[in-house]
């Protein structure tokens, strides 16, 4: 069962364009990086985990994958990212929704270091020697949400509410039924030989001895 129903959403379509829906299962045997393993395609996806009070795991952990939209932004043209953010996130009128954690959806990403001094006066950084994004935040509009108290997992995606909502609530829910279908295969080979590989990771290297590392902090 999806909730909200149909008739829900087309009430709730009155009040925003951006639905929240979802439907619950048990996790069973399922730990967040099983599903992550089951869910991810592409070259965007994410396991987001969070803990309370410094060492135990909180309530939650999300997954994601397939982004609606990918926001980037490189060294070689310095932008400031979060007006970017801004100007997209102003874009939609979430309509609240009960059975939900407050993040169930949104931006998720990371912001580079250099990006520091949109904020700050400071000295233009040098080159970065591994060529990383400054930053990179995805549009996470379906997801998983793991519940460890329940130990349900709620599958959400949201309905963008362009013109016709049934239209958009059905596409919502193909999604939907698109990740539970993947939750219920195996673990490809692929990820279970590496995930159960016995070999000890190759040795890192740095790109700075210890008192460049010390001088530069």
């Amino acid at each position: 069962m999806y909730y909200p129903t149909l008739g829900e959403a087309r009430e709730l379509a009155r009040y925003g364009n951006l639905i929240p829906v979802y439907c619950e299962i048990m996790a069973d045997l399922e730990t967040p990086v099983s599903a992550y393993l089951k869910i991810a395609r592409g070259n965007y996806s994410f396991l987001l985990e969070s803990v309370e009070g410094g060492e135990q795991l909180a309530r939650y952990s999300f997954i994601g994958t397939e982004p609606a939209l990918v926001l980037k932004t490189e060294s070689n043209n310095p932008i400031d990212p979060l007006p970017l953010i801004e100007k997209e996130l102003a874009r939609f009128r979430l309509v609240t929704t009960s059975g939900l954690p407050r993040f169930h959806g949104g931006m998720v990403g990371y912001l580079g270091y250099e990006v520091a001094r949109y904020f700050e006066e400071l000295p233009s950084p040098e080159p970065d020697p591994l060529g990383l994004p400054e930053s990179v935040f995805m549009l996470a509009d379906t997801l998983l949400i793991f519940d460890h108290l329940t130990h349900k997992i709620k599958v959400v995606s949201h309905a963008h509410i362009n013109g016709d909502v049934e239209t958009a609530y059905h596409e919502t829910t193909d999604k939907i039924d698109s990740l539970v279908a993947r939750l219920r295969q195996p673990i490809s080979p692929r990820h279970s030989s590496s995930a159960s590989s016995s070999q000890s990771p190759a040795p890192g290297s740095s790109n700075l001895s210890q008192a460049e590392f010390e001088e530069r902090v």
